[in-house]
């Protein structure tokens, strides 16, 4: 009796829809980028596994195409492709390619990563990937929180200069959330200008008793901050000087690759 297997029917249909030479041809690009000072069509076949007929088409495609040149014996990678990216990049959300690297960060640390922008006196949080322990204040895209006791709030008002920062802190309202949120504005300003000189800001509990939040800033390409990056978790689970050696770097990396993006807005 012959069984019919479905998923060999739908492996085999895509193996029939897959243009070889178009996959074949990609490789070869990565190839190539790997190389910034190009590569000799004989280092080009050995390191694809092609026969140097094979290559050679490829590299005359790509050539002929514009996303490669020759020079001499070398082909090199044309800049057609950067402006493929900066094609694409401008007509993609930041927080749309923020999403998988948060939830990078989410998964790496068993926490919730979210970014928020400056709006008034309060963060607005753009993007957020909640982790597997639920806090009792209950965030989403939209949500506002107050910026002074907040780690993004922090990171954000740290690229305020003096001036403006003094005229915020005058004119906002600042409360008591818990016993530990920071009031007075003098404190504040001397907080807020710690973050600016660290780079980064932990907020312990000020906003929610057993909620600790680290944030670090992302800058566009003029290196003015654009919005800020977190993790908060429960206080029990990291304490400060845990959060600076096992989450500080993740968020450092995951706003750098943000930036990247900014770069080539």
């Amino acid at each position: 009796m012959e069984i019919h297997n479905e998923s060999n029917d739908r492996d085999a249909d895509k193996a029939r829809d897959l243009v070889g030479s178009l996959q074949k041809g990609l490789g070869v690009m990565e190839i190539l980028a790997a190389a910034p000072g190009g590569m000799t069509l004989t280092e080009v076949a050995t390191a694809a596994g092609l026969t140097r007929a094979g290559a050679r088409r490829l590299l005359i495609t790509l050539v002929a195409s514009g996303f490669a040149r020759q020079e001499d014996r070398r082909f090199i990678l044309s800049a057609k492709l950067l402006s493929l990216t900066r094609t694409w990049m401008g007509g993609a959300s930041l927080w749309r390619y923020a999403e998988p690297i948060m939830r990078g960060v989410s998964a790496e640390l068993g926490e919730s990563c979210s970014a928020a922008v400056l709006e008034g006196e309060d963060v607005v949080y753009v993007a957020r990937v909640a982790g597997r322990r639920i806090m009792s204040v209950a965030l989403g895209v939209g949500a506002r929180l107050p910026a002074y006791c907040t780690s993004m709030g922090r990171v954000l008002l740290s690229d305020l200069d003096p001036p403006e920062l003094t005229r915020f802190l005058a004119q906002a309202t600042i409360s008591a959330k818990t016993a530990e949120t920071v009031t007075d504005r003098t404190i504040l300003a001397a907080k807020v200008a710690k973050t600016r000189q660290a780079g980064y800001a932990i907020v312990d509990q000020e906003l929610e008793l057993g909620l600790r939040s680290i944030a670090v800033p992302v800058r566009d390409k003029s290196g003015r901050i654009v919005a800020a990056l977190n993790v908060s978790t429960q206080s029990a689970r990291f304490s400060r000087a845990e959060m600076e050696q096992a989450i500080l770097p993740a968020l450092l990396e995951a706003a750098r690759r943000l930036e990247d993006f900014l770069v080539l807005q």
